[in-house]
C-alpha cells in the first residue's frame, strides 16, 4: 500500500464518523506525515499532544486556529497552557470549536485511570457526531473494553517502496551536498538498494544507508550486502523472525526431482503473465519427512532459486509467558513477512509451534495460534510463500492437511542409491575432497537407510579422524565412520513404516 492509499484510507475513516483511530507503531515520523497530508487535503486542523509538551497545533496544518482556542493574551502559541495533564487536555479538546484531528502520543497507558477513561469516552461520544477524531499512537496499545468499542485500528504497515525510495534519495542528496560521499550507483541499481531496505523502519533505513555511505566515503551497489547484513541483525533482535540472506550461499539438494519440477511451475504464479490472467500466487507447501532428509535445505534452496528473501519463524521466541503476548508476537511476525513480500516464510517443525495440544496445558493458546495461522493462509493476498516442515505427522492438526490449505504436501523419504551418491559428492566437494578418489559404489551401498544429515555427519567424523591420524581422507575411514553410526531407519523403524504408510495414501513424493 502506497502513502496515497494510506491517506485515502485514513480520510475514509474520518468521513465515516470513527472517533478513535489507533496506530500501533513507534514511527511517529510516518504518523505525522500521514496525518498532515490527510488533514491538509481535507482542510481541517491537526493538533498534537505529548506528556512533555502538552497540546499544540501541528506546524503546517490548517490555519483556522482561532483566538478562542488559544490562552488569553497569546497568539498562536507553541503549546496551550494547562494541557499536559491527560484529564486537562481532554477537557480542552472537548471545548475546541473546530473540526480537527487530535494526535495523542503514548496516551493509551493513561486510560487505566478511571477518570481519564471516563473523560476520554465523553470526547469520543462527541466526536462520533462531528467527524473529529482522536488518534492514539504508540507501541503495544491495549485499550479498556469500554473504549475499544469505539476504536478502530489503522494498520500502518512498514514503509513501502515509495517511502523507502524517498529516504534513499533524501540521504543521498543530503550527504552529497556536503561533499562527504561519492554516489556511484545508477538508477537501475537504486532499486536493488530499495529492495534490500524492505522490512526496516524509515529511521533504520536512513541510519543504515548513511552508515554504509560514510564508512568508506561512497555509496555503491556493493553496499547492498552490508545493508542486508544489518537488516538480518535488526530482524533477529526485534522480531520473532530470523532473516537468512541467500546471497553468496548456494544450497544444493540431492534428489527432490518431483519437488523441483513442481516449484518450477509454481514460480510462474509470481509472473506478470499469471497476474494478467487473475491467477493468485501460490500459498506455500508443507514438507513432511524423516529428520535429516533435507527439508530445511529445501526451504533455503527455494528462496535462493527464486531470488527471494528468506524469513524463518522461530517457534521458541513465539510463545511468551504473558497472556496475549504470544498471539501478538505471531501477528507482528506475519506483519513483518508481509512487508517484505515477495518473500519465503519458513516455519520449521510446524507441529511444535502450531501443532495440536489435546491436553489444554497451554490454556488453548496453541489452538488459537493455529486458528490465526489458518485464517491468514486462507485470506492472505501478499506474495508470501510459506514453506512449512514437519517431522511428526501425528502432531499436525488434520485441518492443516486438508486440501487447499497448502498448494501441495510433499513427503521426503530416505534417499535412494542415486541420491546418496549425489549427497556424498556434495559433502565431499564442500570439504575440498575429490569424489573421484573414493570408491563411491561401496560408500553408496554402505549408506543404505541413512538420511542426508547422517551421511554428512559421517563425512565430517571421518575427516576429523583423518586429521587426528595425520593422513588423507580415504574410503576406509569413511566406511568406519558410516558403520559406527546407527541410522534413524534402524532405531525408529516402526515410526518410519507408519509415516511411509500414511504418506503413500495422502502425500506427493518429493522425488
Amino acid at each position: 500500500m502506497t502513502l496515497l492509499d494510506r491517506i485515502h484510507c485514513f480520510q475514509t475513516l474520518l468521513l465515516s464518523f470513527h472517533p478513535v483511530i489507533v496506530m500501533e507503531t513507534v514511527e511517529e515520523e510516518r504518523v505525522q506525515t500521514l496525518l498532515k497530508e490527510a488533514v491538509d487535503q481535507m482542510k481541517i486542523a491537526l493538533f498534537e499532544w505529548s506528556i512533555t509538551r502538552g497540546l499544540y497545533r501541528s506546524p503546517g496544518s490548517d490555519n483556522r486556529w482561532t483566538d478562542e482556542c488559544a490562552p488569553t493574551g497569546t497568539q498562536k502559541p507553541a503549546a496551550l497552557e494547562r494541557t499536559v495533564d491527560p484529564v486537562d487536555v481532554l477537557e480542552h479538546i472537548q471545548e475546541v470549536p473546530l473540526r480537527a484531528v487530535f494526535w495523542l502520543k503514548d496516551f493509551a497507558k493513561h486510560l487505566n485511570d478511571p477518570v481519564v477513561a471516563r473523560q476520554f469516552r465523553e470526547v469520543a461520544q462527541q466526536f462520533s457526531h462531528n467527524r473529529s477524531a482522536l488518534v492514539l499512537s504508540g507501541n503495544g496499545i491495549t485499550l479498556p473494553p469500554e473504549i475499544a468499542h469505539d476504536a478502530v485500528y489503522f494498520d500502518l504497515k512498514l514503509p513501502g517502496r515509495d517511502e523507502l525510495q524517498q529516504v534513499v534519495s533524501d540521504v543521498v542528496r543530503s550527504l552529497s551536498a556536503k561533499n562527504r560521499i561519492q554516489v556511484q550507483i545508477q538508477n537501475h541499481e537504486m532499486q536493488s538498494l530499495v529492495f534490500a531496505l524492505r522490512g526496516m523502519t524509515l529511521k533504520q533505513a536512513r541510519q543504515v544507508i548513511a552508515y554504509a555511505a560514510l564508512d568508506d566515503g561512497k555509496l555503491t551497489v556493493n553496499d547492498v550486502e552490508r545493508i542486508l547484513h544489518r537488516k538480518a541483525q535488526i530482524i533477529r533482535e526485534e522480531s520473532m523472525l530470523e532473516y537468512l540472506p541467500t546471497n553468496g550461499n548456494n544450497p544444493e539438494m540431492g534428489g527432490f526431482t518431483g519437488l523441483k519440477h513442481w516449484l518450477t511451475r509454481a514460480r510462474l504464479g509470481f509472473s506478470p503473465q499469471a497476474q494478467a490472467l487473475n491467477l493468485t500466487p501460490p500459498k506455500g507447501i508443507l514438507i513432511v519427512g524423516i529428520q535429516g532428509c533435507g527439508k530445511s535445505m529445501a526451504a533455503k534452496a527455494i528462496a535462493h532459486d527464486w531470488k527471494l528473501p528468506l524469513l524463518k519463524l522461530d517457534a521458541g521466541k513465539l510463545y511468551d509467558k504473558y497472556v496475549g503476548e504470544s498471539e501478538k508476537n505471531f501477528r507482528q511476525a506475519i506483519k513483518l513477512a508481509e512487508s517484505m513480500a515477495p518473500c519465503v516464510l519458513w516455519i520449521d517443525e510446524i507441529e511444535k509451534s502450531l501443532g495440536a495440544n489435546d491436553g489444554g496445558s497451554d490454556g488453548g493458546l496453541s489452538r488459537r495460534m493455529f486458528g490465526s495461522f489458518l485464517t491468514w493462509m486462507q485470506e492472505k493476498s501478499q506474495e508470501v510463500f510459506v514453506v512449512a516442515t514437519a517431522n511428526d505427522i501425528s502432531k499436525i492438526p488434520p485441518e492443516l492437511l486438508r486440501k487447499g490449505r497448502f498448494d501441495e504436501i510433499f513427503f521426503v523419504d530416505l534417499p535412494d542409491a542415486q541420491e546418496r551418491e549425489v549427497i556424498l559428492r556434495i559433502h565431499l566437494t564442500q570439504r575440498k575432497q575429490t569424489p573421484q578418489t573414493f570408491d563411491l559404489p561401496v560408500l553408496v551401498t554402505a549408506t543404505d537407510g541413512y538420511s542426508g544429515a547422517e551421511i554428512e555427519q559421517a563425512v565430517i567424523t571421518a575427516l576429523y579422524n583423518a586429521l587426528y591420524l595425520k593422513q588423507s581422507l580415504n574410503t576406509e575411514l569413511l566406511l568406519n565412520a558410516i558403520n559406527s553410526t546407527v541410522p534413524l531407519s534402524v532405531s525408529r523403524r516402526e515410526d518410519l513404516e507408519v509415516l511411509r504408510a500414511i504418506a503413500k495414501e495422502r502425500f506427493v513424493s518429493a522425488k
